[in-house]
C-alpha cells in the first residue's frame, strides 16, 4: 500500500535482533547461540530461515559456526582484521564519491597516524618490528603496485604496534585507498625515494622508543604527501 513500510525478510529481521544481542553486549564472545530448532520455535520461523540469518552473521564475522557433536554458532571474539573488511566497502564508496577528497584522507590519516606513531614507539614488541621491517621496499627496483602494497602493510604494522585494536580498525580501510591515473603520472621522479626515507625514519624512532621523534617523523611524512599529491 503507499505510505506502508516494506517489511524486511525473516531473515533479515533475525540476523538483526541477534546481531543487536551480540553488538549491544548480551551474547559476549565465545558465547553459543541457542541451536537452530531452539530459534525456529522461539522466533516462529522455519528452520531455512534461521540458517540464511545465521549465514549472514558469519559473513559479517559476527559468529562462527561449528559442525559436530560440540557444534553450534558461538558469537566471534573480536578480530581487527576481519572487522576492518567491513568498514572497507562503505569506506570506498565515500572516498570515491564527489563529495570526500584526497584532502579529506589526509585529514583523516594525520588524525590517526601520528599520535598513532608515539605509542607505537612506546608499546611495539619485537614482533611489530619485524612486521615494519617486513613493509619496506625498495624504490630501485620495485614497482609501483609492489610499492603501494608495502606502503599499506607498514602503516597497518603501525596501527597494530600501538596495542589499541581500535587503530587498527580504523586505519585499516585507509590504506585501501588507490592514486588515481592523473595522481600516478604527476608524481616526481624521487617521490617513492622520499616515502622509503620517511618509512624507514619513523621505524627507526619507534625502534629506539623515540616517541616525540616519531610523532614528528609521521606528521613530516603526512606533510610530504600533501604538498606533493594533487
Amino acid at each position: 500500500m503507499t505510505g506502508s513500510a516494506v517489511r524486511p525478510p525473516a531473515y533479515q529481521q533475525l540476523a538483526d535482533e541477534l546481531r543487536a544481542e551480540i553488538t549491544s553486549g548480551r551474547l559476549q564472545p565465545g558465547e553459543r547461540l541457542p541451536p537452530e530448532p531452539e530459534l525456529c520455535v522461539k522466533i516462529g520461523v522455519s528452520r531455512s530461515t534461521v540458517r540464511e540469518a545465521l549465514r549472514l552473521l558469519a559473513s559479517q564475522h559476527l559468529i562462527v559456526t561449528t559442525r559436530g557433536v560440540t557444534g553450534g554458532s558461538f558469537v566471534s571474539h573480536p578480530d581487527a582484521e576481519q572487522l576492518a573488511d567491513g568498514l572497507s566497502t562503505g569506506f570506498a564508496l565515500l572516498t570515491h564519491s564527489a563529495n570526500v577528497g584526497f584532502a579529506d584522507l589526509l585529514e583523516l590519516r594525520r588524525a590517526l597516524e601520528v599520535p598513532a606513531a608515539g605509542l607505537a614507539a612506546t608499546r611495539r614488541t619485537d614482533g611489530h618490528l619485524t612486521e615494519l621491517r617486513g613493509a619496506l621496499f625498495d624504490p630501485a627496483i620495485d614497482d609501483f603496485d609492489t610499492m603501494m602494497a608495502a606502503h599499506a602493510a607498514f602503516h597497518r604494522a603501525m596501527s597494530k604496534a600501538t596495542g589499541n585494536p581500535l587503530f587498527e580498525l580504523v586505519g585499516s580501510p585507509l590504506y585501501q585507498a588507490s592514486y588515481g591515473e592523473e595522481v600516478i603520472g604527476s608524481l616526481p621522479e624521487d617521490y617513492w625515494g622520499r616515502i622509503d626515507g620517511d618509512h624507514r625514519r619513523l621505524l627507526g624512532c619507534v625502534l629506539a622508543r623515540d616517541a616525540e621523534g616519531a610523532t614528528k617523523a609521521a606528521a613530516e611524512h603526512l606533510d610530504y604527501i600533501a604538498r606533493t599529491v594533487r
